[in-house]
């Protein structure tokens, strides 16, 4: 039998008190409490003005300007929890692979991992120095919000900065990640260790940098089946959760395949992401009742009309029944065509508007 999560840390600070970190923590909230992933985005007039002006790695590169940019979106929609504004990818950059942002085509690795060998150019991650713009953005979206409001880090899991470094970029079927994965299992595992430690290391230094909770993305791992999941990922996702978990509350996201819910349980998570594509009480008691859930409303339901936006939310909202535990978000980030009213009614509704 796996053995059960760490269990959430008590939060004595001048920030437990958030309706956040309460929901966080199981405890009973007086409403439930919104946030959205990717909530700043190119779907908001304001953050397309300051993409005018700068790319989207000088921004993430900009601690003071990429805290302007979530502090002000805070603000804009009302919402109870800020995550920094970065990108799951940085992080390799000091490990040896060569980023890039390519215009209309996303990530970029012009290194790939392709072979065992490769992994002579990929280095262990001894300290996260060289990603100290990260923690100044925590620090200063930080020291720019209410005490209501918490921050959250965020960091990629090992499996999906894995498939980057394999793939060279995105893919539709992460061909090459699983085929090197079930081909090259030592070296697998060797890469994900190396990557579940740095991740660790990263997401550490973000609380110390003044994030209440961190978020862990695995943003491909959908592509695997469960007991894949548990061979091949598992063991390295708890790795790079379990040292945060003693410290702060941790989310735990996943998109594509709701049967690893079981699995990404049992691999930690104060709270676990649940995408769309399962219905969220089902969900729920999959990952068991001991945990708190996030999600799990479909983004695409932001572009329909105001009214259906508002009927879905109270739907899910009313289906939740005030249990405690839930935290109101997509089940993936804002779509760049959303329309920002929507996200506003989204935001209203949760609120009891």
């Amino acid at each position: 039998m796996i053995p059960a999560a760490t269990p959430p840390p008590t939060v004595t600070d001048r920030y437990s008190r958030a309706l956040f970190l309460r929901a966080c923590r199981r405890e009973p909230v007086e409403r439930t409490p919104v946030w959205l992933m990717r909530q700043a985005g190119r779907y908001l007039p304001e953050y397309r003005q300051v993409r005018d002006r700068v790319g989207f790695m000088e921004l993430v590169k900009t601690p003071r300007l990429a805290a302007d940019v979530m502090i002000a979106t805070v603000e804009r929609l009302g919402v109870d929890a800020a995550i920094i504004f970065s990108d799951l990818l940085p992080i390799l950059e000091p490990m040896g692979m060569d980023l890039e942002f390519a215009a209309g085509e996303g990530p970029v690795i012009h290194n790939p991992l392709r072979d065992p060998a490769d992994l002579g150019r990929f280095h262990e991650l001894g300290d996260v120095d060289a990603l100290g713009y990260v923690m100044d953005c925590v620090a200063a979206t930080r020291a720019g919000l209410d005490d209501s409001i918490p921050v959250i880090g965020f960091a990629g899991a090992p499996f999906t900065l894995a498939g980057y470094c394999i793939e060279g970029g995105t893919s539709r079927s992460w061909q090459r990640t699983r085929s090197f994965m079930l081909r090259h299992e030592s070296a697998w595992h060797d890469l994900m260790g190396r990557l579940a430690r740095a991740v660790s290391r990263f997401l550490c230094a973000q609380i110390d940098a003044g994030a209440q909770a961190v978020q862990l993305f695995d943003s491909w791992v959908g592509c695997l089946g469960p007991a894949d999941y548990v061979r091949y990922v598992l063991p390295h996702s708890r790795v790079a959760l379990e040292a945060a978990a003693r410290r702060a509350p941790t989310i735990h996201f996943a998109t594509g395949n709701p049967a690893l819910l079981p699995q990404l349980a049992a691999a930690g998570g104060t709270v676990i992401g649940i995408d769309w594509r399962i219905d969220l009480l089902d969900a729920w008691r999959a990952v068991g009742a001991d945990r708190a859930v996030q999600g799990n409303l479909d983004p695409t339901l932001l572009l329909a009309d105001r009214a259906t936006v508002r009927r879905r939310t109270r739907e899910l909202l009313d289906a939740v029944a005030g249990r405690p535990g839930h935290v109101l978000n997509l089940g993936h980030g804002v779509l760049p065509e959303t329309p920002v009213e929507n996200v506003l009614e989204l935001i209203a509704t949760a609120r009891g508007g």
